[in-house]
């Protein structure tokens, strides 16, 4: 499709000015979410006007875009990503681009409610992985933190997404005196089904109606009560994203840690985000952002899209400004996790 508009650009190169390749693209579908996790966002939430989201015609053209420039791994995000109507639309759209090799991989980040309604139809369209987030297997506090999620439902949608063949990673946040105890519990529970695990710092985001410090838990410290249960070992393990890998010798499984405060993931970032309102933010946590929703609704060509991409990635800064503790109780910056979809 653009073969001849990028020719002023090296192609399937996007550099950012640290020298860091980019190849991986977070689309948010939606800021909607049928959960209000504690940590993510408050329970009255105001969301975007739907006038304001970018059509999914117009996410599959913006992200063909990003393709053409290099882009090999896209990760719907949301809110909840299978909330979107129509989702499975752009889904199968991005799939061809994986049939036709010029996509490598196509994932999902879900609070797992829907997917007893849509695994299948992810599997058959190239979905090979999924992640899930779950915060607790006790149902009341599962009910706790995410306000309206039902565990039953989540567990029973991993299970059918497993039986389609979707290889499922469990999501972790931890949180001080909320999850803290029960996470070595999480850990053996996610290996005995053959699930990896990411433990994640809750990160300065948005107006939760809470503060934030009271339940922050630093992982670079929480590894050492985790030795008290496993026996860590650091693994190359990769899979495109910001988590730091280890094995977990008593049961075999793989543990990641994403820590974006207390030992940050910056030096290898390799992503952006598109927002579901069509905002490019370079940075998580950093509020400088480019808007691709005028341009695309004024006629723009591909070429002008395509040099927006590149001059926004030169516009990449060098790290984020998370910082959480008794001085810094404000988030960091203003919009929701459910924006950017972390």
């Amino acid at each position: 499709m653009t073969e001849n508009i990028i020719e002023n650009y090296q192609k399937n190169n996007l550099v950012d000015p640290f020298n860091r390749n980019i190849n991986y693209l977070r689309i948010s579908v939606t800021d909607r979410c049928d959960f209000r996790c504690v940590y993510c966002m408050s329970e009255n939430m105001t969301f975007l006007p739907k006038v304001s989201l970018l059509t999914l015609e117009e996410l599959y053209r913006l992200a063909s875009l990003f393709i053409d420039c290099g882009i090999k791994k896209i990760r719907l995000t949301g809110g909840e990503p299978l909330v979107r109507k129509n989702i499975m639309w752009l889904i199968e759209q991005l799939s061809r681009k994986i049939n036709s090799n010029d996509l490598e991989e196509l994932t999902l980040t879900s609070n797992g409610s829907q997917l007893i309604k849509h695994a299948n139809d992810l599997a058959n369209n190239n979905v090979r992985r999924i992640n899930v987030s779950i915060d607790s297997l006790n149902e009341d506090l599962f009910k706790k933190i995410t306000r309206w999620g039902d565990l039953k439902k989540v567990i029973e949608g991993i299970q059918v997404a497993k039986k389609a063949g979707i290889r499922i990673k469990i999501n972790t946040v931890a949180l001080k005196g909320v999850n803290d105890e029960e996470i070595p519990n999480i850990i053996k529970w996610a290996h005995d089904n053959d699930m990896d695990i990411t433990l994640i710092e809750t990160m300065p985001m948005g107006d939760i109606d809470g503060d934030r410090t009271e339940n922050y838990l630093s992982l670079t410290e929480y590894k050492e009560t985790l030795k008290k249960y496993f026996t860590l070992r650091s693994c190359d393990y990769k899979t495109g994203g910001p988590s730091r890998y280890y094995i977990c010798e008593e049961t075999g499984g793989v543990l990641g840690l994403i820590t974006p405060l207390s030992h940050n993931f910056c030096a290898d970032c390799n992503r952006v985000r598109i927002t579901c309102s069509g905002k490019m933010y370079m940075c998580l946590g950093q509020d400088d952002s480019v808007d691709f929703n005028s341009l695309m609704r004024s006629q723009a060509t591909d070429r002008d899209i395509i040099d927006l991409i590149h001059q926004s990635i030169r516009l990449k800064p060098i790290s984020h400004d998370f910082k959480i503790d008794k001085y810094n109780t404000l988030p960091a910056v203003s919009r929701h996790m459910s924006v950017t979809g972390g």
